[in-house]
């Protein structure tokens, strides 16, 4: 059931972005799924927004949809799966199969009754931040992971400096900091890889590059001279900046000599020209250059906070969220790292880390004062657990930026808090990742307390400014409403309910076999997009004649042009029936099959619409499987499906039990009269 619903949440999101086919590359990171899309204007922000399970959408180059942490790793990797690729992959542009298709047309029925993605000009900067959101997301469960050990190991060390622990706890407290260093004292040659994957290149050659700004295998008295000042190099000097620089120079050098170099020869020569050239570029040129820019960066940042003091920690923790807003806050990933590497924490992530902690006191508020509007106090109450452990984005998507003025008033709490954090000095966390009160074991110099004293007074301070200043008066009392074309069409479709004046009882659908043969349960067939019921329930049979009759008494919807699918309505129970005939036959352009039926047309159960000829079918090296699909399981309470066995056509071998049906149900099948299964499966 579990795989069941990540599966239908990533199925729904494809519905509102044209389909996997617009989809360049996707990968999640903490909260959020990032997709690339091809096409902007096939995207339906507000039918995104609409899905239960999204908590957030934010438009920037990168679509953003918010899903919570754990939730969204799942998704992803349902939905690479499903075309064939790994996360951050590119997906091919001819995506072919049944739910690819699916999609694309939801899609497009979807752009009709909501409002298109606004189009946000291409920036160069713009550009650098989606790099760099790609090269360090991945690493970030690296970073929690071995910053929260060497977080353990650093207590751990203070307590034996202490004699509170016994001597012999040593050797635990090392191999503690030995495997955190093993993604810390080698972080250039990991950024190395995801740079050089992200730009084009060869991962190996750009983890090559980030190896060779260690210096490794220069030992002292050997030096070599930085042409800046006649200094000797230092192993990292440049840092994550250098490596940065230098892997996306490589990825334009590589691909030069791929274009230039014979195909004969391009696997020995490119690789060894492109290192050759790289190194030396990267010894003498970027090493030196990026030293630079690192020492003024981190010694600017540090002259800003000491001589800013609160009001810079103030400005920090009120701008932060906006920041994010904007997807500006990525450039702040390698800044962060370059600082724990020359100073062994960064003093940033704290004051930062209070921008989610004035959401806390924000939500808190609304929850006090809201209490009566039931739909918001369940929000928060999913919400604010995460949110205290430094996961904010379902608070800032879920909760205050859909009201307005709580999102500000957050801000100002981030802004007190960073003031506060600021003013104490010296309080820097030695790792990134999570913030709230999981960046506590991070915080460096035995400064946590100052670090609590800064979220306290940030829950403080928005709870206070929200409390007096930020609450919407239409918050207050009942739901708040949503305006937005997706709900707008619900509430039409909620509508359109009543007046079908739908039975206020369980009706049950027999249906019969629609060939002779023997009977298979859908979740044996040989194709995901049936078995796994991504498109509904029902039952599949093998067939051993080529007479096709009707399952059930219905009306005919649509007959596919390939004549390989048919779609059919039932006026009992109002189900949406699919008829599919064999797997992929789609490309046998309808030779095989004659349907004498067509839109409109009345059928009985048992009655003949149709031959197929089975051997032209297993000729082409198709399976020839009949399957009867229920495209609207959201009418069926449940099914009753017979034993595999050998059937004869127009035999009862399934049963479907309908839901009651109320004035309140929003699964109208007014919505799926807009959507029926009719072309949602031409491609098969």
């Amino acid at each position: 059931m579990m795989n069941d619903k990540y599966s239908r949440l990533g199925q729904d999101i494809y519905a509102n972005i044209g389909g996997p086919n617009n989809v360049e590359s996707l990968y999640h990171c903490m909260t959020r799924l990032r997709i690339k899309i091809r096409d902007d204007s096939k995207v339906d922000i507000a039918g995104l927004k609409a899905i239960d399970g999204v908590l957030g959408v934010v438009s920037a180059d990168t679509l953003e949809i918010v899903l919570g942490s754990g939730v969204n790793a799942k998704v992803a990797q349902s939905m690479v799966s499903q075309v064939g690729v790994k996360e951050n992959e590119e997906f091919p542009t001819n995506v072919s199969n049944y739910q690819a298709e699916k999609s694309e047309v939801q899609a497009k029925a979807a752009e009709v009754h909501a409002q298109h993605r606004a189009q946000l000009k291409q920036t160069w900067w713009r550009k650098a931040l989606g790099h760099i959101s790609a090269i360090f997301i991945p690493l970030i469960p690296a970073f929690i992971g071995a910053g929260l050990i060497s977080g353990v190991a650093g207590i751990l060390r203070n307590m034996l400096t202490a004699k509170m622990l016994p001597a012999n706890w040593n050797l635990g407290v090392t191999i503690l900091s030995m495997i955190a260093s093993a993604l810390f004292a080698y972080l250039n040659i990991y950024v190395g890889t995801n740079t050089a994957k992200e730009f084009g290149a060869t991962p190996a050659l750009g983890g090559i590059i980030g190896g060779v700004v260690l210096l490794p295998g220069v030992v002292a008295p050997v030096t070599i001279p930085n042409f800046l000042d006649g200094k000797p190099l230092a192993a990292g000097q440049g840092g994550i900046i250098g490596v940065l620089l230098a892997v996306w120079v490589l990825s334009y050098v590589e691909k030069w000599f791929h274009e230039h170099i014979a195909d004969s020869v391009d696997i020995i020569f490119t690789p060894f020209l492109t290192i050759l050239i790289m190194g030396l570029f990267t010894v003498f040129v970027v090493m030196p250059i990026a030293g630079w820019i690192s020492n003024s960066l981190v010694g600017g940042i540090n002259w800003v906070l000491n001589v800013g003091g609160p009001v810079a920690g103030f400005i920090l923790g009120l701008f932060f969220l906006p920041m994010v807003m904007l997807g500006l806050h990525q450039i702040l990933t390698p800044i962060h790292l370059e600082m724990i590497q020359k100073m062994g924490y960064t003093p940033l992530l704290p004051i930062l880390a209070m921008a989610g902690a004035g959401q806390v006191g924000a939500a808190i508020a609304l929850w006090v004062k809201c209490r009566k509007n039931k739909k918001l106090v369940r929000l928060i109450k999913g919400a604010l657990p995460v949110g205290i452990l430094g996961v904010g984005e379902p608070l800032i998507y879920g909760v205050t930026l859909p009201l307005g003025r709580p999102f500000i008033t957050a801000c100002v709490g981030g802004g007190i808090g960073g003031a506060v954090v600021a003013s104490f000095g010296h309080v820097g966390a030695i790792a990134i990742g999570p913030s709230g009160i999981a960046l506590i074991p991070l915080i460096a110099n035995n400064m946590w307390w100052a670090y609590v004293i800064g979220l306290l007074s940030a829950y403080a301070g928005g709870f206070i400014a929200t409390y007096f200043w930020g609450v919407p008066k239409t918050a207050v009392h009942g739901e708040v409403e949503d305006a937005t074309p997706a709900v707008a069409e619900r509430k039409a479709a909620e509508a359109k309910a009543d007046n079908l004046n739908m039975p206020s009882e369980n009706i049950e659908v027999d249906f019969a076999a629609p060939v002779s043969g023997n009977l298979q349960k859908i979740e044996e067939v040989k194709d995901d997009v049936f078995s796994q019921k991504m498109l509904g329930d029902g039952f599949a049979i093998e067939p051993i004649d080529g007479k096709i009759v009707a399952p059930v008494n219905a009306k005919v919807e649509s007959v596919m042009d390939t004549k390989h699918a048919l779609t059919l309505k039932t006026k009992k129970g109002h189900l949406d029936i699919l008829m599919h005939l064999g797997l992929d036959t789609v490309e046998l352009k309808g030779a095989p099959f004659a349907i004498n039926v067509k839109p409109g047309d009345e059928v009985k159960a048992g009655s003949v619409i149709g031959t197929m000829d089975l051997d032209a079918i297993k000729k082409a090296g198709k399976d020839p499987v009949v399957l009867t699909i229920i495209a609207n399981m959201d009418r069926v309470d449940h099914v009753s499906k017979s034993d595999d066995t050998a059937v004869e056509a127009g035999q009862v071998v399934f049963k479907a039990i309908t839901k009651l049906i109320g004035k309140n149900d929003i699964n109208v099948i007014g919505k799926s009269d807009d959507r029926t299964a009719q072309s949602q499966f031409d491609a098969h």
